[in-house]
């Protein structure tokens, strides 16, 4: 836990957390971390980018580069388990459904040895649906934005 500005402590969570949070699993679990959490507020994740993702094989061979697509679904798992650890482990493991990818843009591509800083903040909220503005930084400069929107939903599947 750490302080904010403010004087309000702030959560974290460790990749342990995130795989309660979530029902994500290698090879699409995109976040390694949780911090800065200030309830359903507004957190920021860390994906740290290594050469052994499965993804570089493809994308590109000789010029590897994180696909953006993966970038936004990293930030809508940042959103999701801010949300869901918000909201406390009797929602752990529910399903986040995407709904929208509003004012989405890229700037630089991600590469390996990036470590990766998906910063969001609630937008607005209307259970079971919330949006968020997500930014995604590398060395403190924005690669991507975009306002997710997704939906919790009651039940998992199996």
């Amino acid at each position: 836990m750490a302080d904010s500005a403010e004087g309000k402590v702030l959560g974290t969570a460790d990749i342990n957390r995130i795989m309660k949070l979530l029902p994500h699993r290698y090879p699409f679990l995109l976040i390694d971390r949780l911090v800065d959490l200030d309830g359903e507020e507004s957190g920021t994740a860390i994906k740290n980018v290594t050469i052994n993702e499965p993804f570089f094989q493809g994308h590109f061979p000789g010029r590897p580069v994180m696909p953006g697509v993966l970038l936004v679904e990293a930030m809508a798992q940042t959103a999701g388990a801010l949300v869901l650890n918000h909201l406390g482990d009797a929602h752990a493991g529910k399903l986040v459904f995407f709904m929208s990818i509003d004012k989405c843009r890229f700037r630089k591509p991600v590469e390996p040895g990036d470590q990766v800083r998906f910063h969001v903040k609630l937008s607005n909220k209307r259970p079971p649906v919330w949006k968020y503005w997500a930014e995604a930084h590398v060395d403190g400069k924005k690669v991507a934005e975009a306002e997710i929107g997704a939906m919790l939903m009651n039940e998992r599947g199996g």
